[in-house]
C-alpha cells in the first residue's frame, strides 16, 4: 500500500500566497514524496512551478516569487494512476471559457479510461497519463454557463474518489466526492480562507479551523466570501478507514476525532482483543507509535523506543519500487540491542500489505536479541486492493487475500499474530460504521470497480510511455 496525495489551495488578498501553499504542503509531505506544484493567479493569469521531489526540493525563494497573486493552490503527488514521471506532476492546468483553470486531485476515479476515450474521441489531446487530466477536460468541456453548473455535471458523470481545489484567474474552488471518500477541510487565515486534505495543513499556518467540506459540495472562494452549492446527495458515506490507521497525521482532526488518541484505542482494543504474556511494547515508528503506546496502557506492559527510526530515509511503504522498499527497511530502522534482548516483545504495526517488509523488522528484532516476537497488527488483514486513491497491490499481492493468519504468522517469522477485528477498529474510533469504506478488508466496494485496473492505464505513447 502507498499514499493518497495531498492538496492545498488558498484564497487571500495581501498575503504571500505562495508561500503559504508552500508551508501547507510542507505540512502534508506525508502524503506524496513524487514531485510537489503550486500555481497561483492573481486575477487576470495562472502562474505554475512544478517539479519531481519533495518540497524542499521542489521551491526556493526565486521559483515561489515568480508565484504571485491572492489565489494559489498545491499538490504533493503519490501516484495512484498514471506513472512517476515529470507530465504528471499537478496542478494540472488547462484553458476553458472562463480562462486558464489549475487543477489539484486526491483520490482515484475508476472510469478514467471510459471518460478519457469520450473526450478524445471529441478531440481533446492529453499531454499526461493521469486520471486528474480527464477531471480537467471533462470540467472545462461539460455544459453550464458557468463553473458550478460545470462541476454538478462534472461531478454526476465522474465514478470514484475525489477531493479537488481548483483555480480560476479569480476563484478558488473546493470539492468533494459525493461519498465523502477523501477528506478535506475549510479554514480561515487573515482574513482570506484555506482548503487542505487534513487540518495538520492549518495548525502549521496558524489558520483556524472552520469546518469539514461535506461530501457532495462545491465551495466557492472569491472576494464576495464563501458560498455552497451541493450535488444530489447519496445515502452512502464512504469515508477511507486508511485515513485514521495510518494516512493522516495523527495531530489532524477527521470528524471531530483527533487521530492520535483514536489510534492509542486501537493499541488498547488489540490488547482486549490479543493479549499476550510479554516483557515489553514496541511500536513500530511513526505510524504505530500511538497505538503501541495504547497496547502497553491496557496490558500494563511497558512500553519501549526498541526501534529508532532515521527520519531522513522517505516512507517505505510510500516507495514505488519493491527494490527500494527493501532497502530502505534496512536504512529506516535501528535496533537497540541492550533494551530488547532476552525480552519478549509485543510489536504493534498500523498493516501487513504484501507481508515483504514484517520479516524484515522481525529479523532486526531477533538479531537485536528478542527471545520472542508477537506481531499485533492495527488494522483488519488486507484481502482487496484500492481503487479509490491508495495505490495499494493487486490482490495476488496481498498476503491476506493468499494466506490464513497463521500462515501469515509463519510467513513472516513471528511467534504469533493478531489483527484488530473490523467492529473493534470501528469501536476504536468511535463513529458510525456506515460512515466508512471498509472495502479493502470486506471487498464491499461502495461503487462498481474492475478487480484488475491497472494504474498505468491511461499511459500514451510516446509523450507519455
Amino acid at each position: 500500500m502507498r499514499e493518497s496525495c495531498g492538496i492545498f489551495g488558498v484564497y487571500a488578498k495581501g498575503e504571500e500566497v505562495a508561500g503559504l501553499a508552500y508551508f501547507g504542503l510542507y505540512a502534508l509531505q506525508h502524503r506524496g514524496q513524487e514531485s510537489s506544484g503550486i500555481a497561483s493567479a492573481d486575477g487576470s493569469r495562472i502562474r505554475l512551478h512544478a517539479a519531481m521531489g519533495l518540497v524542499s526540493q521542489v521551491y526556493n525563494e526565486a521559483s515561489l516569487d515568480q508565484l504571485r497573486g491572492s489565489i494559489a493552490v498545491g499538490h504533493n503527488r503519490y501516484s495512484t494512476t498514471g506513472s512517476s514521471r515529470i507530465f504528471n506532476a499537478q496542478p494540472i492546468v488547462v484553458p476553458s471559457p472562463f480562462g486558464d483553470v489549475a487543477l489539484a486531485h486526491n483520490g482515484n476515479i475508476v472510469n478514467a479510461g471510459y471518460l478519457r476515450r469520450e473526450l478524445e474521441e471529441r478531440g481533446y489531446t492529453f499531454s499526461t497519463s493521469s486520471d486528474s487530466e480527464v477531471i480537467a477536460y471533462l470540467l472545462v468541456s461539460s455544459p453550464g454557463k458557468d463553473l458550478i453548473q460545470k462541476l454538478k455535471h462534472t461531478m454526476g458523470r465522474l465514478q470514484g474518489a475525489y477531493s479537488l481545489v481548483i483555480m480560476t484567474p479569480d476563484k478558488l474552488f473546493g470539492v468533494r466526492d459525493p461519498m465523502g471518500v477523501r477528506h478535506l477541510c475549510l479554514g480561515s487565515i487573515n482574513g482570506g480562507r484555506v482548503l487542505a486534505s487534513e487540518t495538520c495543513a492549518l495548525d502549521h499556518l496558524g489558520a483556524d479551523f472552520l469546518r469539514e467540506v461535506e461530501p457532495g459540495e462545491i465551495v466557492v472562494i472569491d472576494e464576495s466570501g464563501v458560498n455552497s452549492f451541493r450535488v444530489d446527495r447519496v445515502e452512502r458515506r464512504a469515508l477511507c478507514i486508511f485515513e485514521f490507521i495510518y494516512f493522516a497525521r495523527p495531530d489532524s482532526v477527521i470528524s471531530g476525532r483527533c487521530l492520535y488518541p483514536a489510534r492509542q484505542a486501537m493499541g488498547a482494543q488489540l490488547t482486549r482483543e490479543h493479549p499476550v504474556d510479554a516483557d515489553l511494547v514496541v511500536g513500530v515508528p511513526d505510524s504505530a507509535t500511538a497505538a503501541g503506546i495504547g497496547y502497553s496502557f491496557a496490558s500494563g506492559i511497558p512500553f519501549t523506543e526498541g526501534l529508532l527510526k532515521n527520519r531522513y530515509v522517505g516512507r517505505t511503504f510510500i516507495e514505488p519500487e519493491q527494490r527500494l522498499r527493501d532497502l530502505g527497511v534496512k536504512l529506516k530502522f535501528n535496533p537497540l540491542p541492550d533494551v530488547l534482548r532476552g525480552k519478549r516483545l509485543v510489536v504493534v504495526d498500523d498493516s501487513i500489505v504484501r507481508g515483504t517488509t514484517t520479516p524484515q523488522v522481525i529479523n532486526l528484532l531477533r538479531r537485536a536479541g528478542a527471545t520472542e516476537i508477537h506481531m499485533r497488527i492495527c488494522a483488519p488483514p488486507i484481502r482487496y486492493p484500492c481503487f479509490f486513491g491508495v495505490d495499494m497491490a493487486t490482490r495476488q499481492e496481498l498476503i491476506a487475500a493468499q494466506k490464513t493468519i497463521p500462515e501469515i504468522a509463519e510467513s513472516i517469522g513471528a511467534d504469533s499474530l493478531g489483527y484488530l477485528s473490523v467492529d473493534g477498529l470501528i469501536e476504536a474510533v468511535g463513529l458510525p460504521k456506515e460512515s466508512f469504506c471498509l472495502a479493502c478488508f470486506t471487498g464491499d466496494y461502495p461503487v462498481p470497480v474492475q478487480l484488475e485496473m491497472d494504474k498505468l492505464e491511461l499511459e500514451t505513447l510516446p509523450e507519455a510511455g
